[in-house]
């Protein structure tokens, strides 16, 4: 995540669960210039985030599927959004009208982005994984803790869109 998304992104939160994973970002820019030394001689071409994102999934699988040795896919063939609910567990965060997708923000405590940022940091916890969801290593949840001192997400981004303390 550090070498292909963060040229373009402050990473919000993040958790890698057994079978999937969740990211959660502010795009900064789309394209970054990157010095390239294929086996074409190419240099100095440009990346764009989709490109980079599908290159640190290629690259996490190689790693996994040597470290395991087995070979295969790790990931689906495409990406997908779910809609998240809010706390009660009935309410869409948003929903499609005639007018398009529209964001539920009756509550400005449960707008979308804080409903993302919560249901990526309690996934280990309500998968029964951990007791608090603070103790599951592979998440961003130890950083808004205070528990680990890491460099991966941009806690100041994080706090100028969401409550970060309403997760803790």
């Amino acid at each position: 995540m550090r070498i292909y998304l963060l040229p373009y992104c402050d990473i919000i939160a993040y958790c890698l669960m057994p079978n999937h994973f969740h990211i959660m970002v502010k795009v900064n820019v789309l394209t970054v210039g990157v010095a390239l030394s294929d086996a074409d001689g190419s240099h100095g071409k440009e990346r764009n985030l989709n490109d980079s994102i599908g290159i640190m999934l290629r690259s996490y699988t190689n790693a996994i599927n040597k470290q395991q040795k087995r070979t295969g896919k790790l990931f689906r063939e495409k990406t997908k959004a779910e809609c998240l609910t809010e706390t009660n567990g009935i309410t869409p965060s948003f929903y499609n009208s005639k007018y398009g997708t529209i964001i539920r923000v009756d509550q400005p405590e449960d707008h979308y982005p804080q409903v993302c940022f919560n249901y990526i940091h309690q996934n280990p916890q309500k998968a029964g994984l951990v007791k608090l969801f603070t103790d599951w290593e592979f998440s961003s949840a130890k950083e808004y803790a205070g528990l680990r001192n890491g460099s991966l997400v941009n806690i100041e981004v994080a706090k100028e869109y969401l409550s970060v303390d309403k997760i803790i």
